[in-house]
Parts: C-alpha cells; structure tokens; sequence
C-alpha cells in the first residue's frame, strides 16, 4: 500500500502533520500473519482508532473483507473514505465505520488499533473487545514510544491474560495482546459519571474525552462569567462541546434557551447527551456530531460559545482554532458574539479580531483569558 497517498483531509493538514507513520507500518507488520489467517472469513478484522485510514486500508490490502471500523473524530471517518477512494479500493471492499459498541467487535478475530493517549479510553475499548470478540482475538496496539506509557501495558492487563511487547521500530512499539477475559460489571461502568458540586451539574462522560468526567479549569473560569454573554438570545451554540458541561449549564442556567451543541468526537457527542440527560436539560439541548458547525446556516445564531482545544493529535497546532473561529464566524449573525476561553499565551486576541470583529477582553487571570469577539 501507498501510505504517501493517504491524506488527512477534511481535518487539519500542514507541514509535519502526516496521515500515516512508522507506528501504523509496525503494526500492520507484526499483524501480518494474524491478518493472513483472519482473511478468509469475512468481517473478522477490526480497525479502532485509526488516524485517517491507514491502518484498516492496510488491513484490506493484506486481503481482509468486510473489514469493521470506528473512528472517534467525524473528520477521520471522512478521510478514510477519501483515501479509500483515492487508492482505487473498490466500494464493496470499503472498511464500514460503526459506533464504538458491541456490534464494531462482535466475534472479531484481529483488531488492529492505534493507542490512545488516554488510559480511560484505552480501558473502555479493552473491554469492550475481552467482552465481545471472540476467544482467540488477537489485539495489535501500537504507538509512538515517546506517547507510550507501562500504564497502558497495565490496563491491558487487566483485560487480557496475556500482553507482549513487541522489539521497537523507528521509535515505535505494539503491544500484543491475546486470551481475553471479560468483566461484564467492569465493561458497563463506561460511560462514568461524576457530581461536581461547585457547580451543581452532573457530569458524565465516555473514555477519553476531554476532562473526563471533572470540569477543566478554563471551562470553570468562563462559566463563572458567562452569565452575562447576550442575555436576550433565544438560541446558543456549545461549539466543541466535549462532555456538554458548558450546553448543561446554559440550559440550566436560561429556561428559555435551547443549546446546539456539537463536537467531531464520537465520544463527546454521546457524553454531551448524556450529561444534559443527566441534568434534566434533554429537552433544550440538540448535540451534534459535525466537523466545526457544518450543520448550521450562516448568519443564523447570535451567541456561540467556545474552549478551543490546541493540540490536532498529539502536535500542538493553532490551525485547529483557526478553524473553529472560522466556524464560528460564519454562523454568527451581524452583532451576534463569540464568547471563548483560552490559554493566555496562545494570544488569540487578534486571531480572532481578524476571524471574527471587534474583540473585549472580559476576565483575565494567570492562566486564562475570556474574550466576547461582536460579528462584524
């Protein structure tokens, strides 16, 4: 396979960002023979967590059929479907994305998965798959070393009675793990959830989502002044919503609100739900999963609300903020307002005067800024 081909479109490209690394490679080679038995019977390879493609494209160049995947950003779906087109991969042989639930691994026979940086997230799809692939299910977890933890080898453990760790490569490493043993009560403790009393919200949330089931500190520093963002809007948007903390409190906060929530993860997407759920809010907050805010029409919302992450994969990058306050723009009507968190030293201010319009600094503190940018 061509792995230069791969692309990592819709979601950020920019120099030193690739679609593929010696991490995928690695795994696909020490996945080989376990894909070359698993091949004849169709739908018994499993890709989860993969980038933009690489690894189940690999999977079916090595002659995997019906090949099962599930992919956390919307964007990464996207650019798998691209790539599988730009390599010539007939329709048919497509891999299928599926959400992350029993039915992704139902009897699977190799799972090939790129490492999550967060155990909890690793926990979760561990034991989803000891609980509902098959007995001799041989899982191919790889990574870059420097991102590579022994905690992971530990919660695999606990999933798994046996773990290898396999010779590193070009700064990579896979960890290898077979005879599963499943814990229903430990598999339905996903998603968690969490009272955070300060605020009187009920957080839950999925592995691996932002924060987990806790309210970051920037997150708390806006709602501590948001009160005051547009008070007579009819609608808002939670752009990035992660586990919906600030869509909860919004609609907690103004009876009259309804809150358009929305995050390209998978897994906060279904968390905001759940938290609003848990906040007796359900009924005024719509969560979508979108890249940005493509679900809503231009000039069509007078309040947004944003913490922007900064990192696109493990790469610190701006390009990601850039984006969403391009989004953001967008959406807003004339006179309508922006309200966002940020890490100071990012200085965003004139980002977002040029993205956005006039912008007034609201509450400052060591660490954070807020900031309410007026559409033009």
């Amino acid at each position: 396979m061509d792995f230069d081909a791969l692309r990592r479109y819709p979601d950020l490209e920019a120099p030193g960002l690739a679609a593929a690394d010696a991490a995928d490679r690695l795994v696909l080679d020490e996945a080989a023979s376990a894909l070359a038995d698993a091949a004849p019977a169709r739908g018994s390879v499993v890709v989860i967590d993969d980038g933009y493609g690489a690894l189940a494209l690999g999977a079916v160049a090595a002659g995997a059929r019906g090949v099962r995947v599930h992919q956390d950003p919307i964007t990464g779906e996207r650019a798998l479907a691209g790539n599988a087109a730009r390599l010539g991969v007939p329709a048919a042989e497509h891999p299928t994305s599926l959400p992350l639930a029993p039915e992704l691994v139902a009897d699977a026979r190799v799972v090939l998965m790129r490492l999550p940086r967060a155990l909890d997230r690793l926990d979760e799809v561990a034991g989803l798959i000891a609980g509902h692939a098959a007995p001799d299910v041989r899982v191919f977890a790889g990574g870059r070393i420097k991102h590579m933890s022994l905690a992971m080898n530990d919660v695999l453990d606990r999933w798994f009675a046996r773990v290898d760790v396999t010779h590193a490569r070009q700064k990579s490493r896979v960890l290898v793990a077979t005879e599963p043993r499943p814990d229903p009560a430990r598999t339905a403790a996903w998603p968690r959830s969490a009272r955070d009393d300060a605020l009187g919200l009920e957080v839950v949330a999925h592995g691996g989502v932002f924060a987990g089931t806790t309210v970051d500190i920037g997150t708390r520093f806006l709602l501590g002044v948001l009160g005051d963002a547009v008070p007579d809007a009819g609608t808002a948007v939670d752009l990035a919503c992660g586990s919906g903390v600030v869509a909860a409190w919004l609609a907690r906060e103004r009876p009259g609100l309804v809150v358009r929530a929305s995050d390209r993860s998978a897994a906060a997407a279904s968390s905001a739900r759940l938290t609003a759920e848990a906040n007796g809010v359900v009924d005024r907050v719509e969560v979508t999963r979108a890249d940005g805010l493509e679900h809503l029409p231009d000039a069509s919302e007078r309040l947004v609300v944003l913490n922007p992450p900064f990192h696109s994969d493990a790469a610190v990058h701006t390009g990601i903020a850039t984006h969403l306050f391009g989004e953001a723009a967008r959406v807003l009507a004339p006179g309508g307002e922006l309200w966002c968190v940020w890490n100071s030293h990012l200085r965003y201010r004139p980002l977002l005067e040029r993205t956005v319009g006039p912008s007034r600094e609201i509450a400052r503190n060591p660490k954070f800024t807020v900031t309410a940018s007026t559409r033009r």
